[in-house]
């Protein structure tokens, strides 16, 4: 090494050691703006920022051929909801007993109170939904992975753990699989993931735009508000209904947390030690490396070896060969992509009733131990075939307690009923009118 380049190396290694002890001396607000900016493509905090209420013009990630609408809001807002939608039923005992919020229930982070989500044939609320007694276990409407949440959709291009549904973003190019299964097809609509999902949920999950949901109880007037322009087989029709639910949940945001307060500058919203925690989740815990979206999301599939659902013994209608199992590459086809899952939003995170695509973990600081030990816990992934994003972190017991203070406080809006109508055009019971649920709910 040469005098020239020796003194180089010198200045770079004092440049280095001022600058961390210039970061060590920043306050917790400070050196939370920096990591954040730093993170930002656009370079600002803003950008982690959710639009107002109301707000639509601002809402990202709108498909083109849906722009949202107030009456749509308002529509999609009611079908979410309704029990009354629930029209077919596999028997007379589940008709009009379910809606979407059985699986997305508003307390639970608009997560299943359970570790799945059962829609027709289930009976009770949250953590007490069992199966019916005249259903089999094959005849439920249950899922092979947990419901992911509804909160902050916005930000998520094509929907399901696996990026499944939408012509859009991810999908560009996965024309070639959208033939392996009947479900993959409704991409071929050309819709984005919001509206490609429901318009396939609304079979999938057993409801129905019928004279009896239009009439009796009352919802031709919202379909017409919503769809002036449409023709009467469109407006009256699973394509409309998908279209106002898409619409709706792009609405939904945790915009009462105490992180979007910070950020909008009221630097009292968090506490010292939930600062501290978004400092760690920010820094050392490397949790942006792969939730770095404006909810903490991603458009990403990684590997981090989660146990399947088959494993958990409460899990209904699902196997070790559930093609599910293999998230991102069971839609692809790719190896690269075998048992990889999206990455999900986290506000809120606190208020599930369990974790990962599996349900394999039943509380929050489970998950963060099992994030910073980052070993496989699934028997179909070796740990060198985990997410080269994935990798264990040491943070000390008290970092550990500050970290879950920023998920499971900072991060949670304490109001996500505001989201729920008053009352149904219906009347029923809702997000569940089966007898155990009525009772519980109040409504009997």
């Amino acid at each position: 090494m040469n005098m020239k380049s020796g003194l180089w190396a010198l200045f770079v290694a004092v440049l280095a050691l001022v600058s961390c002890k210039h970061d060590t001396s920043l306050t917790l607000d400070q050196q939370i703006e920096r990591a954040l900016t730093n993170m930002a493509p656009t370079g600002d905090k803003s950008y982690f920022i959710f639009p107002e209420p109301g707000d639509y013009a601002a809402i990202p990630n709108q498909d083109p051929q849906n722009p949202i609408t107030k009456a749509k809001v308002t529509l999609g807002r009611f079908l979410f909801f309704e029990t009354g939608f629930g029209q077919k039923a596999k028997y007379r005992e589940g008709q009009e007993t379910y809606s979407c919020a059985s699986c997305h229930l508003p307390e639970r982070g608009f997560t299943p109170g359970r570790i799945q989500g059962i829609a027709d044939g289930g009976i009770g609320y949250d953590a007490n939904r069992v199966k019916m007694g005249s259903y089999q276990e094959e005849e439920l409407d249950v899922q092979g992975t947990r419901a992911l949440s509804v909160l902050n959709s916005a930000y998520v291009t094509n929907t399901f753990w696996n990026g499944q549904f939408g012509a859009n973003d991810k999908n560009v190019g996965t024309e070639y699989a959208w033939d392996d299964n009947p479900i993959f097809q409704v991409n071929y609509n050309g819709f984005h993931g919001q509206e490609c999902q429901h318009l396939e949920g609304v079979e999938l999950h057993r409801m129905e735009v019928n004279e009896k949901l239009l009439d009796e109880y009352g919802y031709r007037p919202y379909f017409d508000a919503a769809f002036p322009d449409w023709a009467p087989e469109d407006r009256y029709s699973p394509k409309a209904a998908s279209f106002a639910l898409a619409a709706y949940l792009r609405t939904l945001f945790a915009n009462e947390a105490p992180f979007q307060k910070w950020l909008k500058g009221d630097l009292n919203a968090l506490t010292t030690d939930e600062k501290k925690g978004a400092v760690i989740f920010l820094t050392k815990a490397n949790c942006t490396n792969c939730h770095k979206g404006p909810s903490f999301n991603s458009m990403e599939f990684h590997r981090l070896g989660t146990k399947d659902m088959y494993e958990n013994p409460d899990a209904l209608f699902t196997s070790e060969s559930d093609p599910k199992n293999l998230g991102r590459g069971g839609f692809t086809g790719q190896p690269e992509d075998m048992r990889a899952f999206k990455v999900p939003q986290l506000y809120n995170v606190g208020d599930y009733y369990s974790y990962f695509h599996g349900s394999s973990k039943k509380s929050l600081k489970d998950v963060i131990l099992f994030k910073l030990k980052a070993k496989s816990e699934n028997p179909y992934v070796l740990n060198s075939e985990l997410s080269p994003m994935f990798n264990p972190v040491n943070l000390t017991p008290a970092e550990r307690e500050y970290l879950y203070l920023f998920l499971a406080n900072g991060l949670r809006d304490p109001d996500l009923k505001r989201y729920m109508p008053e009352s149904l055009p219906s009347g029923n019971c809702f997000p569940n009118n089966d007898p155990f649920s009525r009772v519980t709910l109040g409504c009997d």
